[in-house]
């Protein structure tokens, strides 16, 4: 039977370009997912958007003197273009900006406010008397008083990925002024966390396929879990749907953003033929979620947003949280708003769409940090995809179509070698499939190329260019089960080199789709398209 199955994917601030960690942390992990899950006939939800609320948004719209709209719209677009350029195939990607999103943030307010989970309380925020503004908590930095890194955000870490409040900061200075800012009272609305301390540390101890270093962080989290802060003294976001907190309060966008999952799916809804078809991934218990985020996101999404939908009591919890850990670029973990990494922009322009997501996917950072340089990407693209893959498609296509008249050869008797190769073609797309399913993409890829590699052995045993000239039906033959196995190769890559499996499926028989997770059998005597080389070679100065 057909599985449902939501692929909820972080939210990026539209504050700027976006980098190679934000690829190799969220989205193209997403992307290689949902396709395989769609091509094997599973019913797939992919929902993001541009998170327009947070601080950085205000920050950048300060540092630029204009509105966070304008901020917004500036940025969003690029984003788009991201996907569009990588083939990132969305089924909505919004913004929090929308109407559709504020009311339900408000709803999902109003419905733990009756739960009683939302309480009010006098707290001291910081408060910058120059500018005479209370400071969002990005609008401080300071020591981290777990790691002693002296650049932490007010509700961050990033060095130990700690979550913080913002008056704990040793030493903390404002953004706006470079000055100490000095506590003043003010009242906000808390969510009671410790409510649901029992309830999540019985659900994540439930959950026994879970990646290791997010099932034991939130396990630590629920362990020392206070009541959060759900509103702040800022202008600009989701306004508070009561009205006794009194002017300058907004939604906190840790809050609302997670909730655009749900928002998105019920923006998605209602541009079908169906609005209430985002209840079958959200209300439906046979549903699978699935969020795809980087591990400074594993707190939000593993205790903080499963603690609001049990409250909310009605919509499902996540399945899984595959969080990646970060690409680092020299040992740095990489920054938009440091300015570490490239952009995702910057690399599209210069490499093929599919080379780029190889190179990326090879190295996600699903268990450890992963460090990546532009030689890592040179050496990947052309010592791994172009030698390997786009070489054993080149040469038994092109060999093929130069001696059997632009068509797969004719098969004659097959040896135990050519059995043993054709084998291959199965084994691996199972191989592919139980690594997706467990959210293994790095295995999966690298059990599709060892494949290749396997096939590029049997023909360097057999040598169909010698046997050309002593026994043409026996180079067939070889060619013809050489063919199958690529044709096999390419659905297990398709999840993750959509473009050029396109391209191969128009050499192979004309057709650029990919027709379910199975191995095809292409007949001799199929007409072979056009054949040429599916991958550039790139050159030392590609990156430069």
């Amino acid at each position: 039977m057909s599985r449902r199955i939501l692929v909820a994917v972080a939210w990026p601030y539209a504050s700027g370009p976006l980098h190679l960690g934000h690829l190799g942390g969220a989205y193209l992990p997403s992307d290689i997912f949902a396709r395989y899950h769609r091509l094997v006939g599973n019913d797939v939800l992919m929902v993001s958007g541009s998170d327009a609320n947070g601080t950085p948004i205000t920050v950048k719209a300060d540092e630029m003197g204009v509105t966070p709209r304008e901020v917004v719209d500036t940025y969003h677009p690029e984003i788009l273009g991201y996907w569009d350029a990588l083939g990132i195939t969305f089924d909505l990607f919004t913004t929090t900006m929308t109407e559709n999103h504020h009311q339900v943030t408000q709803d999902v307010f109003l419905r733990l406010l009756e739960g009683g989970y939302l309480h009010k309380r006098t707290t001291e925020q910081f408060y910058d008397p120059g500018a005479e503004r209370f400071l969002p908590d990005r609008y401080v930095e300071g020591t981290c008083p777990h790691c002693g890194y002296e650049d932490a955000r007010g509700d961050q870490c990033d060095n130990c990925g700690r979550t913080l409040d913002v008056t704990d900061l040793i030493d903390p200075r404002s953004k706006l002024s470079g000055s100490t800012p000095v506590r003043k009272e003010t009242e906000h609305y808390f969510l009671d966390l410790p409510a649901f301390a029992d309830r999540l540390g019985d659900w994540l101890n439930s959950q026994t396929t879970w990646r290791k270093h997010v099932k034991n962080w939130a396990l630590g989290m629920v362990a020392d879990m206070p009541e959060r802060a759900i509103t702040r003294d800022i202008e600009w976001g989701v306004d508070v749907p009561v009205d006794d907190l009194g002017p300058g309060k907004k939604i906190y966008v840790w809050f609302d953003a997670v909730i655009g999952y749900l928002s998105a799916a019920i923006e998605w809804a209602a541009s079908t033929d169906d609005p209430e078809a985002w209840r079958r991934w959200w209300e439906d218990d046979t549903a699978e979620s699935f969020y795809f985020v980087g591990k400074d996101n594993i707190p939000f999404h593993t205790v903080i947003w499963p603690a609001m939908l049990m409250g909310h009591t009605e919509l499902n919890l996540p399945t899984d949280v595959p969080a990646n850990q970060y690409i680092t670029f020299k040992g740095a973990k990489a920054s938009k708003s440091k300015g570490i990494g490239r952009s995702i922009g910057w690399y599209a322009e210069r490499l093929q769409p599919d080379a780029l997501r190889y190179a990326i996917a090879s190295v996600l950072p699903e268990q450890n940090d992963t460090d990546l340089s532009d030689d890592d990407i040179l050496r990947r693209v052309n010592e791994e995809l172009v030698a390997t893959w786009g070489n054993l498609v080149n040469r038994v296509l092109s060999m093929s179509s130069r001696n059997f008249d632009g068509q797969v050869p004719q098969p004659g008797e097959l040896s135990q070698e050519d059995e043993k190769v054709l084998a291959l073609g199965a084994g691996t797309l199972n191989t592919v499939s139980e690594h997706i399913e467990k959210v293994e993409l790095r295995a999966g890829l690298r059990a599709a190329m060892d494949a290749a590699t396997e096939v590029n052995a049997y023909l360097n045993a057999t040598e169909p260019w010698k046997l050309m000239k002593e026994d043409k039906e026996r180079a067939g033959t070889v060619l013809w089960a050489a063919i199958q196995v690529i044709a096999a190769i390419r659905v297990a890559l398709y999840p993750y080199l959509p473009f050029t499996t396109a391209t191969i499926g128009e050499m192979l028989d004309g057709n650029p789709e990919v027709d379910g997770w199975a191995a095809p059998e292409i007949a001799g005597g199929t007409k072979l398209g056009e054949v040429a080389p599916v991958f550039d070679k790139l050159e030392p100065d590609a990156l430069d």
